[in-house]
């Protein structure tokens, strides 16, 4: 079931992800060569306590990590290890926080120090067709017109998308009703309404869109370890279009 938030719930869910927004802030001048991938796990996690919330992913299904941070052909639910990050390394990093109940959830990819040219190009790409999804959220319009409108944007620049993996309704729950996949023909799926709260969140790889997950049943990589990126905002439906949450 769809639900629609009050203008309370958005405001917590507002703090929610203005702190998520924070962390990525603060992440971003922070990341560098050398550091492991659970030392990033922690630093998030810190600023989502110090900010009086709690991590929203941690212990979420038996997630171990208070954050998801997939490395280079990892495209999602990367469990944070000992694992150190090179000059180059493409870095996602998926954050949840919780204030008072409410969840806000935005990933962000970063490229470690010096990007390729390929990296640069995904980043791109997927951080744009995110922003081609948004531009259809707005009352009135059918939830497969923001899947279409980021599958026919990253296919038009070279990049497919799993399809196993989907954005989603997000408030007292992490992850509510609908599923918004990232690919579909427009015009399908229920129609979009003021009070919607949806995590819209593209996954682009530079080479095909197959996937494989790992023994951990976690880390999901691309099946031919070409790279990853992962985009994402929460956004409430206002009268006319949408806010982002998860901004600072």
């Amino acid at each position: 079931m769809i639900t629609i938030k009050d203008s309370r719930e958005i405001e917590l869910m507002r703090h929610a992800g203005h702190v998520v927004g924070v962390v990525h802030q603060e992440l971003e001048k922070w990341l560098k060569p050398g550091l492991t991938t659970k030392q990033v796990d922690e630093f998030c996690e810190k600023i989502i306590r110090d900010h009086g919330c709690t991590p929203s992913f941690k212990n979420l299904y038996g997630f171990p990590g208070a954050n998801c941070v997939s490395v280079n052909d990892c495209v999602v639910h990367g469990i944070p290890d000992d694992y150190v990050l090179k000059d180059g390394d493409v870095i996602s990093v998926d954050v949840g926080a919780c204030w008072k109940g409410y969840h806000g959830d935005s990933a962000w990819t970063y490229v470690v120090g010096t990007p390729s040219e390929d990296a640069k190009r995904l980043l791109d790409v997927c951080e744009a067709s995110l922003f081609a999804g948004l531009a259809q959220v707005k009352p009135g319009n059918r939830l497969s017109d923001i899947s279409h409108a980021v599958q026919t944007y990253l296919e038009s620049h070279g990049c497919s998308t799993p399809k196993e993996y989907t954005g989603h309704g997000i408030g007292t729950e992490v992850h509510e009703d609908p599923s918004v996949p990232n690919y579909g023909k427009a015009g399908r799926g229920p129609r979009l309404k003021k009070g919607m709260v949806l995590a819209i969140e593209p996954m682009a790889h530079l080479g095909g869109d197959a996937v494989v997950a790992g023994e951990d049943g976690w880390n999901v990589k691309t099946a031919d370890h070409s790279l990853a990126a992962h985009f994402e905002h929460t956004v409430a439906i206002t009268d006319d279009g949408y806010e982002i949450l998860t901004k600072v």
